[in-house]
C-alpha cells in the first residue's frame, strides 16, 4: 500500500497505474471483444471508434477539469490550477492529435510496401499502439526530468519546433523511402523472414533452408509493425517537445499524448483513403509549431525573464491552435472538392 500511496512525477502511483489499467482495458475490449476476429475495418465503423475514444478523452478531460490535484510547480500561477490544467490538456491533445495525422501517410505506406491486406491491418495497428505507450512513457519520462531540471532547455525546444515548421512549411520534409531505409535493412539481416504473410501470424515455424530443422521465421507482417514502430519513435522527436510546450505537467503530457495515439489508430481506416483531400493541413501544423516555439520565447524569455511583454495565458495558444488546424483543414477540403466537371468525367 505504500507503494501506491508513493509519488511518480508528483502525482500518486496508484493514479498512474489506474491509467494504465484503463487504456489496457480498453485495448483488451478492442482487440479481445469487439475486433476478435479478422476483418476489414470500414470507414463508418472507424468513425465511430474515433468517437468513442475521442469522448472518452473529453471525460477525462472533465475529470482533469474537477478531479485532477495538479502540481503548482508545474504551472504558471497557484491560482485555478484545475482551470489551467484542463485548457493545456486539451490544448496538448489537439495538438498531439494533429501532429499524428501525418503519422496516418506513413503508415499507409508501410501497408502499402509490404502488401498487408486489409483484412490484418487493425492487428498490426493495435499491437503498434502497445508499443507507443511504452516508449512514450520513455521519452516523456526522460523529457520531464530534463524540463524540470533545466528550464533553459525550453529554449532549445524552441528553436527546434520553429526550425522543424519552417521546413515543413517550405516543403523539405523528409520522406520515408522504405527500399532504401537502413533500419530496415538492418533489421532484415538479423531475422529470417518468409516472403509472404501467413495469415495474422508476426511469426510462424518453417524448415531452416540447411538443417531443414523447424525453426521460428518473421513474416513480412512483423517487419511492418516494426516499421510503424519506429515511425511513431520518429514523430514522437516532434511531437513530445512540442507537448512540453505546452505543459510541463508529466501528466498532462503523458494521457493526452496516449489518448491522442488511440484516436490516430482508430481514425487510420475512415483518413487512409482520403489522405490527399487534406494536402494542406501540413501548412497549418507547420504554423503551429513555429506558433509554440515563438509561445515559449515569450513565455518564458520576454516575459518571465525580461518582463518586457504580458504571460500568453494558455487559453490564447488553445484559441491559435484551433484556429490554424480548422482553417487548414476547412480549406483543403474546400480546395479538394468534387467539382461538377469532375464528378461528370468520371
Amino acid at each position: 500500500m505504500e507503494f501506491l500511496t508513493s509519488e511518480y512525477a508528483s502525482q500518486p502511483v496508484w493514479l498512474w497505474l489506474s491509467f494504465l489499467a484503463f487504456i489496457g482495458f480498453l485495448l483488451w475490449l478492442d482487440l479481445g471483444l469487439l475486433n476478435r476476429k479478422d476483418g476489414v475495418i470500414s470507414p463508418a465503423k472507424s468513425a465511430i471508434m474515433w468517437a468513442s475514444f475521442a469522448s472518452l478523452a473529453v471525460l477525462f478531460g472533465l475529470y482533469v477539469g474537477f478531479v485532477f490535484e495538479p502540481d503548482p510547480r508545474y504551472y504558471a500561477s497557484p491560482d485555478n490550477l484545475n482551470q489551467q490544467a484542463v485548457v493545456q490538456y486539451f490544448t496538448g491533445y489537439l495538438l498531439e492529435t494533429a501532429l499524428a495525422f501525418d503519422n496516418i501517410f506513413v503508415i499507409s505506406l508501410i501497408f502499402t510496401y509490404f502488401a498487408v491486406p486489409r483484412e490484418y491491418q487493425h492487428r498490426v495497428l493495435f499491437w503498434g499502439i502497445i508499443g507507443a505507450i511504452v516508449f512514450r512513457a520513455i521519452f516523456i519520462s526522460a523529457g520531464a526530468a530534463v524540463v524540470n531540471s533545466w528550464t533553459w532547455v525550453l529554449y532549445i525546444f524552441a528553436a527546434f519546433l520553429i526550425f522543424t515548421g519552417w521546413k515543413m512549411l517550405a516543403g523539405h520534409g523528409q520522406e520515408m523511402k522504405l527500399e532504401d531505409n537502413a533500419f530496415l535493412g538492418f533489421v532484415r539481416r538479423r531475422l529470417r523472414v518468409t516472403d509472404t504473410i501467413d495469415n495474422h501470424n508476426f511469426f510462424v515455424r518453417r524448415p531452416h533452408p540447411s538443417s531443414g530443422k523447424m525453426v521460428l521465421f518473421a513474416t513480412p507482417l512483423f517487419l511492418a509493425l516494426i516499421m510503424v514502430e519506429a515511425a511513431d519513435i520518429v514523430f514522437a522527436v516532434d511531437s513530445v517537445p512540442a507537448i512540453f510546450a505546452v505543459t510541463r505537467d508529466p501528466f498532462i503530457v503523458y494521457t493526452s499524448n496516449i489518448f491522442a495515439i488511440l484516436g490516430l489508430r482508430s481514425m487510420y481506416f475512415m483518413l487512409a483513403a482520403a489522405v490527399e483531400r487534406f494536402k494542406y493541413l501540413k501548412y497549418g501544423l507547420s504554423l503551429v509549431l513555429v506558433l509554440i516555439g515563438a509561445k515559449i520565447i515569450w513565455n518564458f524569455g520576454l516575459s518571465k525573464e525580461l518582463g518586457w511583454v504580458p504571460y500568453l495565458e494558455p487559453q490564447w495558444a488553445l484559441i491559435m491552435t484551433l484556429a490554424l488546424l480548422g482553417g487548414s483543414i476547412g480549406y483543403s477540403l474546400w480546395r479538394t472538392r468534387e467539382t461538377p466537371e469532375t464528378a461528370l468525367g468520371r
